[in-house]
């Protein structure tokens, strides 16, 4: 990754596509979803660029929202003069029709199946001169190398010249802006580089501005620049540079990661990776650069040093770390907090509890009435008597 200074494509101008601190939000009923996490981006009129992730970065959601098919939840989202947040309905109605135009991935979604190439292409422009329509259309499906296949439906056209027709169908309003999702998502390698040839043809000889959003790293080979985002964030962005010279021409790529307002950047994750970095770093100032450090790595390094100083030293005197390592202060954990108290008297020990109270013994010479016994015995008087 490349530490100068990045190129300044703008010369000056005016930023035909500006998100700044973009933010979208999709809420259900109990599910809430941040696809966009404060994201910065600028596109020059007539650049031709491509914006890369893994799913779920955000790529989709920030097509739909330059597009005016999702309303940015916060920030800012702006395409030449229109703004995409506080743009009205009819406006936003305007802009779809008149000046973006979309590719998707699935040919079901560009495409009618029952109609030909011819009538697919003429089909949105059916609200306005039918003539001027129909010379469009077959102007348009020249331009991308079709004018023998016009009148061919669907089903007798492969899946790249499917693609070729729906370019041609997003260039049937002359829009200013392109926005193509995985457009070579379903074809093979030689029909993606056709594809890419006719986009570039379109980008060079009719000012048209192009984004094309993929999975494919090597969309590096086809454009001009590449914002990667991660997490909902742009995260870095790769330029081209062509050498010209007698043997022909050199491509270039410098890297660059992006800055934004409040210092934030996002390292490239195999970097992160190579060098172990988790949680906690260090950053450093060295010459002219800034200098990321893993900060597991010193915290284990100086641990290790002064466990090993207490073995060999006599105590008198604590090691001292070793060099060009950072010093990490001693972090000091207390089991518990001592407070200072006053003394107090012993406690006295605590008295035994008293017995329950017995009930009182029957005595064997209680007197119990006789007309209480049930059998009373004889008296001695009528014994001697008998």
């Amino acid at each position: 990754m490349s530490a100068a200074q990045a190129p300044d494509r703008t010369n000056g101008a005016r930023p035909y596509i500006v998100c700044d601190n973009l933010v979208k939000i999709y809420k259900t009923e109990d599910l809430e979803v941040v696809a966009l996490q404060g994201l910065d981006l600028e596109v020059q009129r007539g650049e031709m660029m491509a914006i890369i992730g893994n799913s779920g970065s955000g790529k989709s959601s920030l097509l739909n929202v330059l597009g005016g098919l999702d309303r940015p939840t916060a920030g800012q989202c702006r395409v030449g003069d229109l703004d995409i947040l506080q743009a009205s309905e009819s406006d936003l109605v305007d802009y779809k029709r008149h000046h973006v135009g979309f590719v998707w991935q699935q040919s079901s979604r560009n495409l009618v199946p029952y109609l030909t190439a011819f009538e697919n292409v003429r089909l949105p422009m059916l609200f306005g001169n039918m003539r001027k329509a129909s010379d469009r259309a077959k102007s348009l499906l020249r331009a991308v190398g079709l004018e023998d296949r016009m009148h061919h439906r669907l089903s007798q056209l492969s899946g790249g010249q499917q693609q070729r027709v729906a370019i041609a169908i997003s260039l049937a309003n002359d829009p200013d802006l392109l926005l193509a999702d995985e457009p070579t998502g379903e074809v093979d390698t030689q029909t993606a580089g056709q594809i890419y040839d006719i986009l570039r043809y379109l980008n060079r000889e009719r000012g048209l501005t192009i984004i094309i959003v993929s999975h494919d790293r090597n969309i590096a080979h086809q454009v001009e620049r590449v914002v990667a985002i991660r997490d909902g964030r742009t995260s870095t962005e790769t330029v081209r540079r062509v050498s010209i010279h007698e043997d022909g021409e050199d491509h270039t790529h410098d890297e660059f990661v992006i800055v934004d307002d409040t210092g934030r950047l996002q390292v490239p994750q195999e970097m992160l990776d190579q060098l172990g970095i988790r949680g906690r770093a260090f950053v450093e100032v060295e010459g002219e650069g800034i200098v990321i450090r893993s900060g597991t790595s010193g915290i284990a390094t100086v641990a290790a040093s002064s466990s090993a100083g207490d073995d060999e030293s006599d105590g008198d005197e604590a090691p001292s770390p070793p060099p060009n390592e950072p010093v990490i202060p001693a972090r000091v954990e207390l089991a518990a907090p001592v407070i200072p108290g006053r003394s107090r008297p012993p406690r006295r020990p605590a008295k035994p509890p008293r017995p329950a109270p017995k009930p009182p013994a029957r005595t064997q010479h209680e007197h119990i009435p006789d007309e209480h016994r049930p059998f009373a015995p004889p008296s001695e008087g009528s014994a001697s008597n008998d």
